[in-house]
């Protein structure tokens, strides 16, 4: 990433797609949390979550203004490693409900819950070590574009799932290594489409 960034932030029609693929991944993850909730048992963290990830799509959104480029939907041409952006997340979800479906027995609403916890908790890991990254190129350039405010809250949502994961299972750690495995392997090929995107 710290290649590939500053060749996005180069340019403002690479930029603007660029902040419009986090927002496209930040709703995907506000979308994903709000399925995965039990309409009786949804806690106020986890509405909590969800509000603030629906919320981080709409400030990269409101970002994208900064670059004079329009990206008005997420249509593919408005995005960058379309195919790829969308499948990253879903896949995640996918093989985390698998390992916990085959790895520890689990079946509805414990699993809905379990794998809210595991891909989320992945995610946040990646968060905590791509915004700072992105801040950083946008720094060099003195760039009117900023992710500050993210970068403090995706800090808190790391602790607030690391406090619920400590609640889920006494092993939390074991579960939480497999799903950052999953993550980095899938995490490696979106920048490897990303690079052959941007060239």
């Amino acid at each position: 990433m710290n290649t590939i960034l500053p060749k996005i932030i180069a340019k403002n029609r690479l930029h603007a797609r660029w902040l419009n693929t986090l927002s496209l991944m930040e709703n995907t993850g506000a979308r994903k949390i709000s399925a995965s909730e039990d309409p009786t048992t949804v806690t106020y963290i986890i509405l909590k979550h969800a509000a603030e990830e629906h919320r981080h799509a709409f400030y990269l959104k409101k970002q994208i203004e900064k670059t004079g480029v329009e990206c008005p939907t997420y249509s593919p041409e408005y995005l960058l490693a379309p195919a790829f952006s969308k499948y990253y997340l879903n896949q995640l979800d996918i093989d985390v409900c698998r390992y916990l479906k085959y790895g520890m027995n689990l079946s509805g609403r414990e699993l809905r819950f379990a794998a809210y916890l595991l891909v989320t908790y992945a995610i946040e890991v990646r968060a905590d070590e791509l915004y700072p990254i992105y801040q950083n190129a946008l720094d060099d350039v003195n760039s009117k574009v900023n992710v500050k405010s993210i970068i403090l809250e995706e800090e808190g949502h790391l602790e607030e799932m690391i406090n619920q994961l400590q609640h889920f299972s006494p092993d939390w750690e074991v579960h939480a290594q497999k799903a950052v495995e999953m993550e980095t392997a899938l995490f490696a090929k979106w920048v490897d489409n990303l690079a052959v995107e941007i060239g």
